[in-house]
């Protein structure tokens, strides 16, 4: 899955908008309405979303190391077709996702960025792709810190 992924934080209005949502097209109907809303905290990860998951889990888009794995593709998903992912997590696993990302280093994430499989990761897996998702992963964890800090929910987006 090679598209671009973003992260909403979402109001409480939004919340429950999307855990009243009974189809994908209700569910893509509400994700555009968050993502044109300018007070809306979000982080683009891009396509940097497909490492930072594989180091945080097992090296694997499948892997589940919870709580690492809600990060990205982990939590409640709701939406049912292949064309598009969004990955709901509760404020409650957010800040418990917080805490697991608040001791990862750069190193730590390099290890790991290393150790993926070439052949499995789509991505060029080299110097400036690790530079890359070592960004976009700071950028992330701050803003999984800012969704805690306020209680909030987040969500996770990405097309097929």
């Amino acid at each position: 899955m090679a598209g671009l992924g973003v992260h909403f934080a979402l109001t409480p209005e939004q919340e429950d908008a999307l855990h009243a949502t009974s189809s994908d097209a209700e569910v893509m109907a509400l994700i555009d309405r968050i993502e044109e809303s300018e007070a809306t905290d979000q982080v683009e990860t891009d396509k940097a979303w497909d490492a930072i998951h594989r180091c945080l889990t097992d090296g694997t888009l499948e892997g589940d190391d919870y709580p690492l794995s809600l990060a990205v593709l982990g939590g409640e998903q709701f939406h049912d077709g292949d064309d598009y992912i969004v990955a709901y997590i509760a404020p409650h696993e957010v800040k418990e996702l917080t805490e697991a990302l608040a001791d990862w280093t750069e190193d730590r994430l390099a290890t790991r960025f290393r150790a993926l499989d070439p052949t499995d990761y789509d991505g060029p897996h080299d110097a400036a792709d690790l530079v890359y998702t070592w960004t976009s992963f700071v950028d992330l964890r701050a803003f999984f810190a800012r969704c805690a800090a306020t209680g909030k929910a987040a969500v996770f987006t990405v097309d097929g």
